[in-house]
């Protein structure tokens, strides 16, 4: 089969890969659609990642079940599914406490296993979601980043009506709009230099949609919120929105920290002391797969919203890779894998 590899920074290739052995418990995806995500992207400009023991990526992709490996019950031939890329190990202690997503021993698809960037994928039962028959296969690719957003939602404190700041208007920072509209916060601040993601905020309902070039937008938020933000998340993953975000919550209020960074910050812990505001991150998600299967069906999630290109796999790197590092118009990318 054909599939992208990567080996190092800006070397992606395309190329033959062997097809993953069905094993038992396992279904073989024909791939139809999967997304670049900005930790690809992190592999690509930055460098690979330790956990990395396998060169095929993508781990957010959805496809149509060609074949089942013996004792699979739930999922048939023809089924289309999404594919969850997390393998928790089950038995360490985060395991044991409910917290899968953090799980020490940790394999996936598309890092330690053959990934979703190929032809084809072969996946444990158990990470293959049915999606709805009305339901795009394209959304399917959206279920992974989307339960990103959810899960960071559901892990703040946020509670009904209460005022939020996303920094970063990227597929995360759409996504985390939704979501935070559909939790029912109240005002909604988006901060964001591209021009087109600011108007795309708008549309899927941010109040106010700031260009932090052009306007003090911390300043601009404490006006209008009386001191600050209950939560502010951050999806951008640079100094400047680390610094806003700590000064646009109010006291008490959450700085909710999404993004993966390339560098480290600094910062003065003093502005936490006197306030007593939190710093907290957000890890990938846990259990969501079905919830967020159903928040894009119904289109309480626009995922399409969030879809600006559908490419080939062989123009993965200088349509996609590549556009995203230079256009900021990009969003979410997707590999249609019947181009």
């Amino acid at each position: 089969m054909k599939a992208a590899h990567i080996y190092g920074v800006k070397d992606i290739q395309v190329k033959e890969a062997e097809v993953p052995a069905l094993l038992p418990g396992t279904v073989k995806v024909k791939v139809s659609y999967a997304g670049i995500c900005g930790s690809d992207m992190h592999e690509y400009l930055a460098g690979l990642y330790p956990i990395r023991k396998q060169p095929v990526l993508g781990h957010e992709f959805s496809g149509v079940v060609t074949e089942i490996g013996e004792g699979v019950t739930r999922v048939k031939v023809g089924d289309r599914v999404a594919v969850e890329p997390l393998i928790p190990c089950g038995r360490c202690a985060n395991c044991r406490r409910g917290m899968a997503n953090l799980c020490t021993n940790s394999q996936g698809y598309g890092y330690t296993l053959s990934g979703g960037f190929a032809e084809y994928a072969v996946v444990r039962e158990e990470n293959a979601f049915i999606l709805p028959d009305s339901m795009p296969l394209e959304l399917g690719a959206l279920v992974e980043p989307t339960a990103v957003a959810v899960h960071a939602v559901r892990q703040s404190q946020l509670n009904l009506g209460d005022s939020v700041a996303v920094f970063g208007a990227g597929p995360i920072g759409l996504l985390l709009l939704q979501a935070v509209k559909a939790a029912g916060a109240g005002q909604i601040f988006v901060v964001e230099v591209s021009e087109e993601r600011r108007e795309k905020a708008l549309e899927l309902g941010a109040t106010h949609a700031m260009n932090p070039v052009e306007v003090d937008a911390v300043k601009r938020i404490r006006e209008m919120t009386n001191g600050g933000v209950d939560v502010a998340f951050d999806a951008a993953g640079v100094q400047a929105t680390f610094e806003s975000g700590i000064y646009a919550v109010r006291p008490g209020g959450e700085f909710k920290i999404i993004s993966l960074w390339e560098k480290p910050v600094t910062f003065n812990p003093s502005v936490i002391v006197k306030t007593e505001a939190k710093i907290s991150g957000s890890y990938a998600y846990n259990n969501l797969f079905p919830e967020v299967i159903q928040l894009l069906a119904s289109g309480r999630i626009d995922g399409h919203a969030v879809i600006t290109s559908m490419i080939a796999l062989d123009d993965i790197v200088e349509q996609g890779f590549e556009q995203l590092t230079k256009d900021r118009k990009q969003c979410k990318i997707l590999v249609d894998m019947n181009k």
